[in-house]
């Protein structure tokens, strides 16, 4: 546990100020924005070229944050005194200082550690690893592209006791950069993707950039890296001895552990050949999902990781098969006019302005391309040589309009022959002469360097769109699913609940997920939703809590498993086929709930039933539900529960003369009953980063957030009332009056109404006015300056918690979760 009683040891800082004793650190925090629990959240004051984080001490303070890392103090707002029971720590830069913290944070585990940089295909390469390695470890990575000199001690931070297995990535830019976030993550494993011209301006030549990102490796046990790269090589051998890498080459095979040879190219898949030489001469043929050049590469770094663990070649293949595109590297959006928006503002340079152009070319959809292009920038080439080869991409991918944002971009127009194409000065100029009717039933990609903001492109172009959204984080699902499994003895068994369109967070997606991530079981609450997911191609095994007796012949088609738990329903399961074999079933035992299920007295005649059925019926499971498994107050009953639970279950094993799975905890008990898994358990909310004891709330992550737009601002004069009925009451003053594109038909409970509910606009609580309708509602934005049409308003997520959101109307999360409406789009991503 670290304290901020520790931080003069670890920084050499000066203690101002004590601040609250004895609290344990929990949270890095440089974002004011992004305060998740204020108690043991430690702010870094860090300085940059366009923000001072000094400045910002005042709403940390008054918003619950007790503990700072300054480094100056002439620039903390007001005096010490001001901040009467907080911890003020001097250092002689905060940067340094989050560093440091980071640094000691990552000495805490001994696990393996990859450390990942290159010019190109850093976040890829990390997140393909990932994917391909989840089934063997878990996994702790840095979020999104978290490279920089902050980005990576924030991802070190998230490093705790369930990890087996760290994947981080590092970018420099200028010199002395990568000694630094080498102290910080200490890779005892290395991948260094390519060599181009990035960042070249912060270097005296292309040697002395490869030796600078090189500084990351030199304690590494094994280096991967493609041999083809002929500085990246040299640099290496200079590093490191040969026995501490492991290469890949297709143009130089005999000097390289594996060989690789393109045996077939598609539209859509590459055939490689891999012949390993050493320590055992062996030869693979696998298939990688992918077409374009560096996705290819990308994925061919993976593959030599995958080599060097000696993971059997089928297992290869499957996991291979199961890589998906890098959701946040490029996004398609619903747009006006009948557009889509292929968002791609996460940066710019040449090669992955061809693998966006490759994506562009690949949409079915009808319409012509369009392509607004920053400047390109750090490319290493001169202007003109640069746009001619840009000019020359646009044909070749039968790009048919650009719209160029930028001086230099501009300046070379005349290189764009034979296309639409308008240019303007910076994104400004572009959005004060935007008018939507110019863009009409075509494909627009937005490909801009960060700095030109194009986010705010792709918003332009979505802002007339009613986009009530609920967005799902995976990233999130996962590490809550991780959480969970570490909690779990060896061997125990996880079923996981995908019931309710997944709680409202989207059945195939979810469990698709599920799938990657190797649980054991799905469970569903009616056969049509097992039927889905078996036509979207999930092939675990999947238990059906609510059965029909309709239903059993199409669950025998599809493979379900249905739960059985009255001999009503197991004499109709009988009768449905005498010359097939049924599918397994899952017997539920009443042992207190008393809802359904057999009870205690019908074991005997079960038993005799079971027995006269054992040809035709297999038994998968025995499970029962404990009626107060998330509070305290009922641990009794519980154990009442378990305890005739385990009196029931040998007897009918006993008499079908075999053991099966047995379980009976829900997340909640999961974590109350250790001494109760048994031989599986059952996810439920807990996945969903809802805790239902609400004990461990701050261990999960929030997966869903319900967003939705402000259609209209009006503002009314004191006296007027709001909506249906005059609900929303006349009051003495003039009000503001946000309408909001979500109503109780999308799932937003009518009990929200008459300020019974709130909503964030601007990371500012509004509160709902007058009842809430069935396809929108309203909100009072008075106290909200720059509160406009279009804005956000977070329904729930991170800054509207749901378990707070529930108890405002006397409920439960899983009624918020569950009800929102399918016509509710979903949009799935990964951090």
């Amino acid at each position: 546990m670290l304290t901020f009683s520790d931080l003069p040891a670890l920084t050499g800082g000066t203690l101002l100020q004590a601040g609250p004793e004895g609290v344990a650190i929990h949270q890095l925090l440089l974002d004011s924005r992004r305060i998740g629990q204020p108690s043991g959240a430690l702010f870094f004051a860090i300085r940059g070229a366009q923000h001072n984080g000094h400045r910002y001490l005042p709403d940390l303070y008054r918003r619950g944050v007790r503990l700072f890392v300054v480094d100056r103090l002439e620039e903390v707002p007001g005096e010490l005194g001001a901040y009467p029971d907080a911890g003020f720590l001097m250092v002689a830069n905060s940067l340094a200082a989050l560093q440091a913290v980071a640094a000691y944070h990552r000495r805490q585990f001994r696990i393996p550690i990859f450390g990942i940089t290159g010019s190109n295909g850093k976040t890829i390469v990390k997140e393909w690893l990932a994917q391909l390695l989840s089934a063997d470890d878990l996994i702790c990575k840095s979020p999104r592209s978290y490279n920089s000199q902050v980005g990576v001690p924030l991802s070190v931070w998230e490093l705790n006791s369930t990890h087996t297995l760290g994947i981080f990535e590092a970018g420099i830019s200028e010199r002395g950069e990568m000694v630094r976030l080498a102290q910080v993550l200490q890779p005892n494993l290395g991948i260094f993707t390519n060599l181009g011209t990035a960042h070249d301006a912060g270097f005296a030549s292309p040697q002395e950039k490869v030796a600078e990102k090189m500084r990351l490796f030199a304690e590494v046990d094994t280096l991967f890296y493609c041999r083809d790269h002929e500085a990246v090589h040299l640099a290496a051998r200079q590093l490191l001895p040969e026995h501490r890498t492991f290469t890949w080459s297709r143009f130089h095979p005999h000097d390289a552990h594996v060989a690789v040879t393109i045996a077939e190219a598609s539209a859509d898949r590459t055939v490689v050949h891999i012949a390993i030489a050493k320590p055992l001469p062996q030869e693979h043929t696998f298939t990688l999902p992918f077409a374009d050049e560096p996705s290819v590469e990308n994925a061919l770094h993976g593959l030599a990781v995958l080599l060097w663990r000696q993971v059997p070649a089928a297992e290869i293949q499957r996991r291979l098969d199961r890589l998906t595109p890098v959701a946040m590297r490029l996004e398609m959006k619903q747009a006006l006019n009948d557009c889509y928006v292929l968002d791609d503002t996460y940066n710019n340079d040449l090669a992955g302005l061809t693998l966006a152009l490759d994506v562009l070319t690949r949409q079915p959809r009808r319409g012509r391309r369009t392509l607004i292009l920053s400047d390109v920038l750090e490319s290493g080439l001169p202007a003109s040589e640069l746009y001619a080869r840009v000019a020359t991409q646009l044909a070749i991918h039968k790009v048919e309009r650009l719209i160029g944002i930028g001086p230099e971009i501009s300046q070379h127009q005349a290189l764009f022959q034979g296309i639409e194409q308008t240019f303007f000065a910076k994104t400004e100029d572009f959005l004060t002469n935007f008018y939507p009717d110019q863009f009409q039933h075509e494909t627009i990609l937005v490909k801009g360097a960060r700095r030109f903001g194009f986010e705010r492109i792709v918003a332009a172009f979505q802002q007339k769109i009613h986009g009530t959204v609920l967005e799902v984080n995976l990233d999130a699902l996962v590490h809550n699913l991780n959480y969970y499994r570490a909690r779990l003895a060896p061997g125990t068994k996880l079923m996981v609940m995908v019931k309710a369109f997944a709680y409202g967070s989207g059945s195939y997606e979810v469990a698709n997920l599920l799938q990657f991530h190797r649980v054991d079981y799905l469970a569903v609450a009616y056969a049509d939703e097992g039927v889905e997911l078996r036509q979207h191609g999930i092939s675990l095994p999947i238990m059906v809590m609510n059965p029909s007796p309709d239903s059993f012949q199409k669950m025998q088609q599809y493979h379900l498993e249905p739960e059985i738990y009255s001999f009503e329903r197991l004499r109709e399961y009988l009768r449905v086929s005498h010359d097939q074999p049924l599918p397994a079933i899952h017997l539920k035992l009443d042992t207190g709930m008393r809802r359904l299920g057999f009870a205690e007295e019908d074991i005997a005649e079960l038993s005799a039933m079971l027995r006269e059925n054992a040809a035709r019926l297999r038994v998968a499971s025995m499970l029962t539900h404990l009626a107060g498994a998330d509070e305290a107050q009922h641990n009794d009953f519980s154990r009442q529960q378990l305890a005739a639970f385990q009196r029931m279950t040998p007897t009918l094993e006993a008499a079908i003369g075999y053991t099966v799975l047995k379980h009976a905890l829900n997340s909640a008990g999961i974590l109350r009953f250790p001494d109760a898994h048994f031989d599986m358990v059952r996810l439920g909310i807990g996945l969903y980063g809802v805790e239902a004891t609400g004990e461990n709330q701050e261990a999960l992550r929030p997966v869903s957030s319900l967003r939705t737009t402000i259609s209209q601002i009006k503002t009314l004069p004191a006296g007027q009332t709001v909506g249906y009925g005059r609900r929303g009451q006349a009051v003495e003053h003039e009000r503001r009056i946000a309408t909001l594109a979500i109503g109780y038909a999308d799932g937003y409970n009518r009990r929200f109404s008459n300020g019974v509910g709130t909503v964030v606009v601007r990371e500012q609580r509004a509160p709902i006015v007058g009842n809430v309708c069935m396809d929108m509602c309203m909100i009072d934005v008075t106290n909200i300056p720059g509160a406009q049409s279009g804005d956000m308003a977070i329904i729930f997520g991170e800054a509207m918690p749901l378990p707070e959101l529930a108890q405002r109307i006397g409920t439960i999360p899983y009624e918020l979760l569950t009800s929102v409406s399918e016509r509710v789009k979903r949009v799935f991503f990964a951090e």
